[in-house]
């Protein structure tokens, strides 16, 4: 007997969700609705999920970047239901329920929008085009390329001032991103720099880390803020608190106060805002730079619009009446409430509405120091240590991406290095001047 010929995605008789964004909200929403009577095209300008906790280790060269991002296509490969398009969203169309790309228009009949953060800079337009980010794994490559290159180019200097900005690495922003950038940096001038580049003193290398707010993790309790900063100033990180940065060019930053730290490397971590999309102007939160939801995650007056994770505002919630955070726990819950509300729609059932449940805070400053709020408990050290780093391996997507990154750790931990120290892509500063290589046959 001749087998049946299999249905193709085009040929599934289901309603089409287009989820816009493979974020933790849209991979959890993608994996849930696996097999189920929908039709999912999954629409992201990268191929890739990106593991966004662990990007500063691949900026600081403990991770490739690999070990951090998995492909769309390998995980959606086995679901015959959902469908990946590499694309650039440009607009929605609510009213003819179509999403504009760069490579052509979709439609849909519920529509997902998992947009993810940007950084948010406070329209400080200075810092905006002159200091680095920390949201991709390009940004990651290039915080990377820019460090291992400043420590070259420092030992070559030999004008004093030049080494000494060379080897200023100012960050601004004292949240999670930056204090654990800092604490890694801090590390590497205790241990690479100070074993390895020895034609300079690494006591030159300086790190600072620069906040407005009284106090480090300003968002976590005030023991495991303090915890936090204790253990950066042992590893040797100058912390500026109660300070803004307001301006500054390629060689130095301008505090508010009127002063200024001369350095080649800015690192902005100071805050993000949700992305948008145009088209939906009128259901957008401008205080938060959030889309206004109800709930279930349903744009209001669009009950086929969900939007989810970073980009998304509940400000109905009692319990949070200035939103939810911005952090991966947010989206992987709401991506899971809205697969359930899916299928009880397919079913005549009424959806839930979404309930956070705050399973704690975590950050990492160095080895074997860290800082975790769970459960209404602070506490800091190896334990929390050893949790931070069993709770971001769970999280990772893919068995492979486990197992090398705990290597990669196991072997930094035992050898006091950090791995992959490859200046691969050079990093180009914006008014660099790129003169032509010499090539030996001309």
């Amino acid at each position: 007997m001749r087998s049946k010929a299999k249905i193709t995605y085009d040929e599934l008789p289901y309603p089409t969700v287009v989820v816009v964004g493979g974020g933790f909200a849209g991979l959890e929403l993608v994996r849930g609705l696996a097999n189920k009577p929908y039709k999912v095209m999954l629409l992201d300008k990268q191929n890739h999920h990106c593991f966004q906790p662990l990007l500063y280790q691949v900026a600081t060269a403990s991770l490739g970047a690999d070990n951090i991002a998995h492909p769309f296509r390998r995980t959606i490969g086995p679901m015959q239901n959902v469908a990946y398009r590499m694309a650039a969203v440009e607009s929605v169309d609510p009213e003819r329920k179509l999403v504009r790309t760069n490579i052509g228009e979709f439609s849909y009949d519920i529509l997902v929008l998992a947009l993810g953060s940007t950084t948010n800079f406070f329209g400080n337009r200075a810092m905006e085009t002159e200091a680095m980010q920390l949201k991709t794994i390009s940004q990651a490559l290039d915080i990377r390329s820019d460090l291992l290159q400043d420590l070259e180019a420092a030992i070559s200097k030999q004008n004093e001032e030049d080494r000494k900005r060379c080897l200023n690495f100012v960050i601004v922003g004292a949240g999670p991103t930056g204090v654990e950038l800092a604490g890694s940096l801090a590390e590497i001038k205790r241990t690479v720099v100070l074993r390895e580049y020895r034609e300079m003193q690494s006591e030159m290398m300086r790190i600072v880390l620069i906040d407005s707010n009284e106090r480090v993790l300003k968002n976590f309790s005030q023991k495991a803020s303090d915890n936090a900063q204790k253990y950066l100033e042992e590893l040797g990180v100058e912390i500026r608190l109660g300070e803004r940065v307001v301006g500054g060019d390629e060689d130095r930053i301008e505090l508010k106060d009127g002063s200024t730290l001369e350095t080649n490397t800015v690192i902005w971590a100071a805050g993000v805002k949700g992305v948008t999309l145009p088209g939906l102007e009128n259901d957008l939160n401008d205080r938060a730079s959030r889309y206004e939801v109800d709930r279930t995650n349903a744009l209001k007056g669009h009950p086929d619009i969900f939007v989810l994770g970073d980009c998304a505002v509940i400000s109905c919630d009692p319990e949070w009446p200035h939103g939810h955070p911005q952090v991966a726990t947010v989206a992987i819950q709401q991506g899971r409430l809205l697969v359930r509300n899916l299928i009880a729609r397919t079913k005549g059932k009424a959806a839930e509405l979404f309930i956070y449940k705050d399973k704690g805070s975590m950050a990492v400053i160095g080895r074997r120091k860290a800082v975790v709020d769970i459960h209404g408990r602070s506490f800091g050290g190896t334990l929390a240590w050893l949790m931070w780093m069993f709770v971001h391996v769970l999280q990772l997507v893919g068995f492979r991406n486990r197992m090398v990154v705990l290597f990669n750790w196991a072997w930094k931990y035992l050898s006091w290095k950090n791995t992959i120290r490859l200046i691969i892509r050079p990093y180009v500063r914006r008014n660099t001047v790129v003169s032509r290589p010499f090539a030996a046959h001309e």
